[in-house]
């Protein structure tokens, strides 16, 4: 006789009987009695039915020279910083996953894009799951979007699917996976798991482009099991630096890893910025100890970043080692290095070292950036405004090449400094110090 299954329709987890909360995932009346005749025709139980075992099929086999290539047919999103972000623009089939903070402006830039690929003939449809389509419309008239786009209203995952499969689009998106209902609860890991994939084999099937937009969780990482980002192409990450939205990709099937586009939120939405070094430095304090202009590198895009840095005597029996937007171990270890080699005195005093914009960069190009900072704020004298700086720092205090340094220094004469200090030209911290402070 077969037995009746209970699962967590939150996590998945199964269990003989119910339990009134889940052991895996701590959710409370989430246990769901599962069918065990849908258990076996899903793929059998110990229970007496019968597994249905599938005809052998040969043409699922193939030699991998004859299979066709095809090749990739991009076509761009009308948006330069987006399309260097995906690697030249989007692929026909591909399913990308944008995730972001709320507030930040995934609507926003989904909105500019739909209307881009309208305007070039293009049928695109929107779906509607967290806003209603008034709230859509006042948003779309203010950001100056085509009256065409189509919206879809429907959230339930197979009605959905029948009405898009009618007559599929050229391009889809979806806000918010969340919302989408199927047989468990609306934005649980397993109704985001199962949306997910039944979207991306849709997509595949009928090459539609989609966009699934993701909430980000108080950790930072999108919600719903990490599933979701192994089965779609791309993930893209919308982030808020000081005054500007920073577009990352973390994963990309079709194009590089780790680029990084540059938006303005203005009052007619997401406006790129093009020469991203020139708007982090603007507001540069010049002739200030402490700040100093580093060269780093972010996927293919380099960049000119001011670095700064403010030591203070502490009050305390321990010093704070504080560090924003850079790898605080890093820090830490550069730190060291100035104390051992250079006998800089960091013992009673308070550290802060942070890079001016709001950016996040985990670069070990930033380390010389980060001595030369560190020291000149000791002793209080500054840094030439006119140098830029890239270089690792070793712990023998040498000064090491970097990836990308022939576009690092491209970057930085671009950007108007003229003297760069860099590996080859300094061979360890101390000979840098002697050179600018």
């Amino acid at each position: 006789m077969a037995k009746t299954q209970y699962t967590c329709v939150e996590c998945g987890y199964k269990s003989v009987k119910a339990l009134g909360r889940c052991p895996n995932c701590g959710a409370w009346d989430s246990f769901k009695e599962e069918s065990p005749v849908g258990r076996a025709l899903a793929g059998g139980s110990r229970g007496g039915l019968a597994k249905v075992r599938p005809l052998p099929n040969p043409d699922a086999v193939v030699r991998l020279g004859e299979v066709d290539p095809g090749g990739e047919t991009r076509f761009d999103s009308g948006i330069a910083e987006l399309d260097r972000v995906l690697g030249g623009g989007f692929v026909p089939g591909e399913v990308l996953l944008l995730g972001g903070e709320p507030g930040v402006g995934k609507s926003t830039l989904l909105l500019q894009v739909a209307d881009r690929m309208l305007r070039r003939g293009k049928r695109v449809i929107y779906l509607a799951g967290e806003e209603s389509p008034g709230q859509i419309r006042l948003r779309a008239e203010r950001l100056g979007v085509s009256g065409d786009l189509e919206l879809l209203r429907e959230t339930e995952l197979e009605a959905m699917l029948a009405t898009l499969e009618a007559a599929p689009p050229e391009f889809l998106v979806v806000d918010s996976i969340q919302t989408l209902e199927t047989t468990s609860a609306p934005g649980s890991l397993v109704a985001v798991r199962d949306a997910t994939s039944a979207l991306t084999r849709f997509a595949k099937a009928h090459r539609v482009t989609t966009v699934l937009v993701g909430h980000v969780t108080k950790e930072g990482v999108v919600a719903g099991p990490k599933v979701i980002e192994h089965v779609v192409d791309a993930t893209l990450y919308l982030e808020t630096a000081g005054n500007f939205r920073v577009l990352r990709s973390t994963k990309n099937r079709f194009g590089p890893v780790g680029e990084m586009g540059v938006f303005r939120m203005e009052e007619a939405g997401m406006e790129e910025v093009a020469n991203p070094s020139e708007a982090f430095l603007a507001e540069r304090p010049v002739g200030a100890p402490g700040s100093v202009v580093a060269l780093t590198l972010s996927g293919e895009r380099a960049l000119a970043l001011e670095l700064q840095a403010l030591a203070a005597r502490t009050p305390f029996p321990a010093p704070r080692r504080v560090s924003q937007g850079l790898d605080s171990r890093r820090v830490d270890v550069v730190l060291a290095v100035l104390e051992r080699r250079l006998e800089l005195p960091l013992g009673n005093l308070d550290v802060y070292v942070n890079l001016a914009g709001g950016l996040r960069v985990f670069d070990a190009g930033l380390d010389l950036a980060v001595a030369l900072a560190v020291y000149s704020a000791v002793v209080g004298k500054p840094i030439p405004a006119d140098f830029a700086v890239v270089g690792e720092v070793g712990l023998a205090g040498e000064v090491r090449s970097v990836e990308g340094l022939e576009r690092r220094l491209r970057e930085g004469k671009r950007a108007g400094f003229e003297r760069l200090l860099y590996p080859g030209v300094v061979r360890n911290v101390e000979e840098a110090v002697k050179r600018l402070i």
